[in-house]
């Protein structure tokens, strides 16, 4: 199939720049470069700059960040989704988001096919193509990654320069930079010497946050107010979903809070290292677990619990768009009717700490857990019962195996 113009997910970053140019000379193609705005900064027009430079057909940079925190990770948070008990997905909720907006593209330009930049031993080839695939059916994908022979960081480095490709930066004495990626929900770093999962950062590498032990020593208060689930105010200040979470990224940047450094389980297979800043999900993680615990029902928040991890490897693995994850969205969205209130937390050294929860739609009653007089709300006499009933199964069984 020839191929006339492709569009390419183009972050300004080594791969993308390299592919543009590769992607050029390989296909003899037009190149219509996407930048997705989601918050990660200057990053966007410096994209902007090697895009032009390297003579992109077309650029688009498009600001998602509203679109990408209230329609991607605001439902991802009222399921409390965690990855393998750590790893909050700030990578894996961007990708069906960026796929979605390159499928758009390319029915606008007319495009042949698409292309990203993707590595074939990782999981965000798999989150792309899956969502590529949900939603044009008959597009053609390009992965370089999985056609060329640049297969190591020295290589690409090397034809970069060959090339005059501009580069991030590069460490003094590295062999290479870390392979990072940046939206308002995290910060990822992988590769160099976190490619030995025994030897630690240096501090130089985050670039969210302070160590903990460098924090304030003046623990901070904050009160994060819910409505359906969702962050609607901080501090009793309305905001909109994505300046919500800048805030969130703020105070827990400026405390510590969000770093974690893990080996996880790549959906191609191997195990992978690296380090993480989340400091805003961090805190919504906490403080939604707090609502929740006073207004959902104890079978439908023990129910969430079990699907969770189900939901979060959906994410993980590339599966947002699948019919499953539309029916699980579904059910945990009516969950959220009653998550309403307001949590205060406290912020100190990489802690975050629930000092107070309160709702409207509290289902806590103290007349009924009282140590003191509860009026006769609750009957303890009714317990004997209960325990009676629960226990009938395990007195047969015992009596059985005799």
């Amino acid at each position: 199939m020839a191929v006339n113009k492709v569009v390419l997910a183009y972050s300004g970053g080594l791969d993308t720049s390299i592919i543009l140019k590769w992607l050029q000379d390989t296909y003899h193609c037009e190149v219509v470069t996407f930048t997705a705005d989601i918050g990660q900064g200057a990053e966007v027009e410096e994209a902007r700059a090697k895009a032009e430079a390297c003579g992109a057909s077309a650029i688009y940079i498009d600001d998602l960040t509203e679109e990408f925190v209230g329609d991607f990770v605001f439902p991802m948070f009222r399921a409390n989704a965690i990855y393998e008990g750590e790893y909050l997905l700030g990578t894996s909720i961007a990708r069906p988001l960026i796929a979605k907006r390159m499928i758009e593209i390319a029915n606008l330009e007319g495009a042949d096919a698409v292309s990203h930049g993707a590595t074939g031993k990782g999981n965000d080839q798999v989150r792309f193509e899956l969502g590529f695939y949900a939603l044009k059916p008959d597009v053609k994908v390009i992965a370089p990654w999985r056609e060329w022979d640049l297969n190591s960081r020295e290589q690409m480095l090397a034809y970069a320069a060959q090339h005059n490709i501009p580069v991030e930066r590069k460490r003094e004495n590295s062999k290479s930079p870390y392979s990072m990626d940046a939206n308002l929900l995290h910060i990822s770093y992988e590769g160099y010497d976190l490619e030995d999962p025994w030897v630690s950062p240096g501090e130089e590498m985050w670039r969210w946050s302070v160590s903990p032990e460098n924090a304030p020593d003046k623990p901070e208060e904050i009160e994060l107010t819910y409505q359906g689930g969702d962050i609607i105010a901080v501090n009793g200040v309305a905001m909109s979903p994505a300046t919500v979470l800048r805030e969130l990224n703020r105070v827990g940047g400026k405390h510590g809070i969000g770093r974690i450094d893990i080996v996880e389980n790549r959906y191609v297979g191997m195990k992978s290292r690296g380090c993480y800043e989340t400091p805003g999900g961090t805190i919504m993680l906490k403080a939604h677990r707090a609502i929740e615990s006073l207004t959902v029902d104890r079978e439908a928040a023990h129910l969430k619990d079990e699907l969770m991890p189900r939901y979060a490897k959906l994410i993980y693995n590339g599966y947002w768009f699948a019919p499953e994850m539309r029916m699980l969205q579904s059910a945990i969205d009516a969950s959220q009717a009653t998550v309403n209130g307001t949590v205060r937390l406290k912020l100190y050294k990489g802690n975050v700490m629930v000092l107070g929860r309160k709702s409207d739609n509290s289902m806590f009653d103290d007349r009924l857990c009282t140590f003191e007089d509860d009026g006769g709300a609750y009957n303890q006499k009714d317990a004997e019962g209960f325990i009676k009933l629960n226990a009938l199964r395990l007195r047969m069984s015992k009596l059985a195996g005799k």
